[in-house]
């Protein structure tokens, strides 16, 4: 393709001779930016499809044009653009850096947006390159976490930071909802108002644009699509899609519940060795996250049924069709994707009773979580004892049960739970990040 060519379509995509909306912004992300950047590091943006990863990374140059850096030094190219897509290869991009370097002339090192870089071969002895070199300030974004870490692992080991993207948290859902909640007592006032908006972030999920959305289950619908066929059957050359899509729908289905691979290939007739490498690849793809029963054994933990949680509430919704039967279980895949967006090492314990999460800091256990929607006379012993049984076989003093309503504290033979609903947990967790 000629340079010129190449210019005219990226010009379409970048700030040099217009300004691009880039939607409301994700500040905690931002922030991230600001201080990876100053590692001189290549700065990795990964997280599943369409969950913000392009507009970070526009917001973040309008951010620096805004602060007064010239617009001609940021070169951003997005990899999935369609009329790019019969020419990707490292001499491509190569030859779209040349061009941007001989025709929009930056007037300092240049800074350098690579998105969804997975698509290009060969794209990682590109970057180390110029990373080399020191002649770019390199990001670079992706929705596939194998193939990625592979190719970071044998090419730019120990040359980068990462930043993983989720779609929204409650508090952004509220904020992209123009509820701004800043202090005790507006918190307090809106609760009614955060209580509706929080069951609708259950029923719809936290996909940017979805929230912004008013066609939001035929996006979500396009979306799981989208993972199906771009990210998992023609990446990884699938042609049995039926079996890879009625495998994606089981684990959506079946979230906050523990599973093995040879239960699935059993109920839906798929071999094992099929269940396997799928269910990798839906991990792979951010989709899907499992969970592993709390051992000191690593063998253990993989000998025992894993519990998996979705990506989003929304998307798990729109796949299986159900909500209000389910509100428990997703209440607990909304307090997993909380914890896990913290950066937490997070198992679910299980003896004579169970505990949904425990969170462990280095080599110890420092929490145990319950979450129980309804909490009723029929399931309070149970929900109560898998949490006391957890903090008595972790020496935890204090534990937490989330529900919908209910608030305390109580006593137990020295040892003290918690009682907190769901919305008003989200703002903690959020305060105390």
């Amino acid at each position: 393709m000629e340079k010129e060519r190449i210019i005219e379509i990226l010009d379409d995509w970048n700030f040099w001779s217009n300004t691009p909306y880039t939607g409301i912004v994700r500040r905690d992300y931002l922030r991230k930016f600001e201080i990876f950047n100053k590692t001189k590091q290549i700065v990795f943006v990964t997280g599943v499809r369409r969950s913000g990863k392009s507009t970070l990374m526009k917001q973040y140059i309008k951010t620096m044009i805004d602060k007064g850096e010239d617009r001609k030094n940021f070169l951003y190219i997005n990899f999935e653009e369609p009329k790019f897509i019969d020419d990707l290869s490292i001499r491509f991009m190569d030859e779209a850096y040349q061009a941007y370097l001989e025709i929009v002339q930056p007037s300092t090192i240049p800074y350098l947006f690579l998105d969804e870089v997975q698509h290009i071969i060969g794209w990682e002895k590109f970057v180390r390159g110029l990373h080399e070199k020191g002649k770019a300030h390199i990001f670079v974004s992706g929705s596939s976490a194998r193939l990625l870490s592979k190719e970071l692992g044998s090419a730019l080991t120990g040359r980068h930071v990462d930043i993983h993207v989720n779609p929204l948290t409650f508090i952004e859902f509220l904020y992209f909802n123009d509820l701004k909640i800043n202090t005790k007592f507006e918190l307090l006032s809106n609760k009614l108002k955060i209580k509706q908006m929080l069951r609708e972030y259950l029923a719809s999920g936290g996909f940017p644009g979805v929230v912004m959305s008013g066609e939001k289950n035929e996006q979500l619908t396009r979306y799981f699509e989208d993972i199906i066929y771009r990210d998992i059957a023609e990446r990884y050359k699938i042609t049995k899609i039926d079996k890879l899509k009625s495998l994606g729908k089981y684990y959506l289905t079946n979230i906050a519940s523990p599973t093995t691979f040879r239960k699935i290939a059993d109920f839906l007739g798929i071999s094992l060795d099929s269940v396997e490498r799928y269910s990798y690849h839906f991990q792979d793809t951010y989709l899907i996250f499992f969970v592993n029963k709390f051992s000191y054994s690593l063998k253990e933990q993989e000998k025992n049924p894993r519990k998996v949680y979705a990506i989003d509430s929304g998307l798990r919704n729109i796949v299986c069709f159900k909500f209000s039967e389910d509100i428990g279980k997703l209440y607990e895949n909304t307090v997993f994707l909380e914890l896990s967006g913290k950066g937490n090492d997070i198992y679910y314990y299980k003896d004579k009773r169970e505990c949904d999460f425990i969170i462990k800091t280095g080599e110890k256990i420092d929490s145990a979580i319950q979450v129980c929607y309804s909490l009723t006379r029929e399931n309070r012993e149970r929900e109560l004892g898998g949490l006391l049984e957890a903090m008595e076989e972790f020496d935890l003093g204090e534990g937490l049960i989330i529900t919908e309503e209910i608030e305390g504290e109580e006593k137990y033979n020295g040892k003290c739970v918690k009682f907190i609903p769901l919305w008003k947990w989200l703002f903690e967790i959020q305060d105390n990040a």
